[in-house]
């Protein structure tokens, strides 16, 4: 097909981003994606609790995944939030998948790295079927991952601990890729040294109950985004929805999505 000067998007495409919250446990990221509008959660563990809002049953296979994805995409809805809770529940069901197509009792039984190599393909086909449902029916994407600490070997410095989403290392440099924004959900914590006598100190975190959002990737963790958000919110979907509201006002290229505004 040949390409025209007139099928140049000017200004941005106005989508709502796909956006991956991974974190400790307890901290609130089930929560937080229950407070977006009019959610539908795809589950593939039963975090929901005492949470109210319309989930499919718990997904046990990989089919059960891709058939809730086809129902939202082929019947009528008024929902406008899709969330997966959680990825790294999901990554088993792959698994269990790429093995039974291929005769096998387990992924390893592919031989050294082939299996997970061949996840990717499905992996790809569940970021395609969420990218469908975002530019065809206009929903926001919300992907609930485990976090992980993890020891990563830097060419620049020496190695250190991170978290990290619990996902293998190809599964989640393909998700890293997709994702418009990643934010890392854990406790504020601070540092303090306490005498324990000898002229010694010992230092022990102390938590002060807050829940915060990082969007800025550091050292200590894994995070993104594409629309200058600040460092860190409180983890709270609508302070989410306003720092997105402010931040496409603030960059004309970057238009504000709908989700974003019925958020505001």
């Amino acid at each position: 097909m040949a390409i025209s000067l007139s099928s140049i998007q000017k200004g941005g495409a106005s989508k709502p981003p796909v956006i991956t919250i991974h974190g400790t446990p307890g901290i609130g990221k089930t929560t937080f994606a229950a407070a977006a509008p009019a959610p539908i959660f795809i589950r593939t563990e039963d975090g929901l609790g005492s949470l109210g809002p319309d989930a499919f049953p718990v997904a046990t296979t990989w089919g059960d995944v891709l058939g809730a994805l086809g129902a939202l995409y082929q019947e009528q809805h008024d929902y406008s939030t899709v969330v997966i809770d959680s990825l790294s529940a999901l990554e088993p069901l792959i698994w269990k998948q790429v093995a039974q197509d291929h005769n096998q009792d387990s992924i390893e039984g592919l031989g050294f790295g082939k299996g997970y190599v061949m996840a990717l393909d499905y992996w790809a086909q569940f970021l395609q079927g969420m990218t469908a449902l975002r530019d065809d029916k206009g929903l926001t994407p919300v992907l609930i991952a485990h976090s992980d600490v993890t020891r990563f070997d830097s060419p620049e410095v020496e190695p250190f601990d991170r978290f990290q989403i619990k996902l293998h290392k190809r599964a989640f440099q393909l998700l890293y890729e997709r994702a418009d924004v990643i934010g890392f959900a854990n406790w504020r914590t601070h540092v303090v040294k306490a005498e324990v006598g000898f002229n010694q100190k010992v230092s022990r975190g102390v938590g002060t109950g807050e829940r915060l959002l990082h969007l800025v990737e550091k050292p200590a963790y894994i995070a993104k985004n594409r629309y200058g958000l600040p460092d860190t919110l409180p983890l709270s979907w609508q302070t989410f929805a306003d720092a997105m509201v402010a931040a496409t006002q603030q960059n004309p290229k970057t238009q504000p999505t709908n989700q974003t505004k019925r958020t505001a």
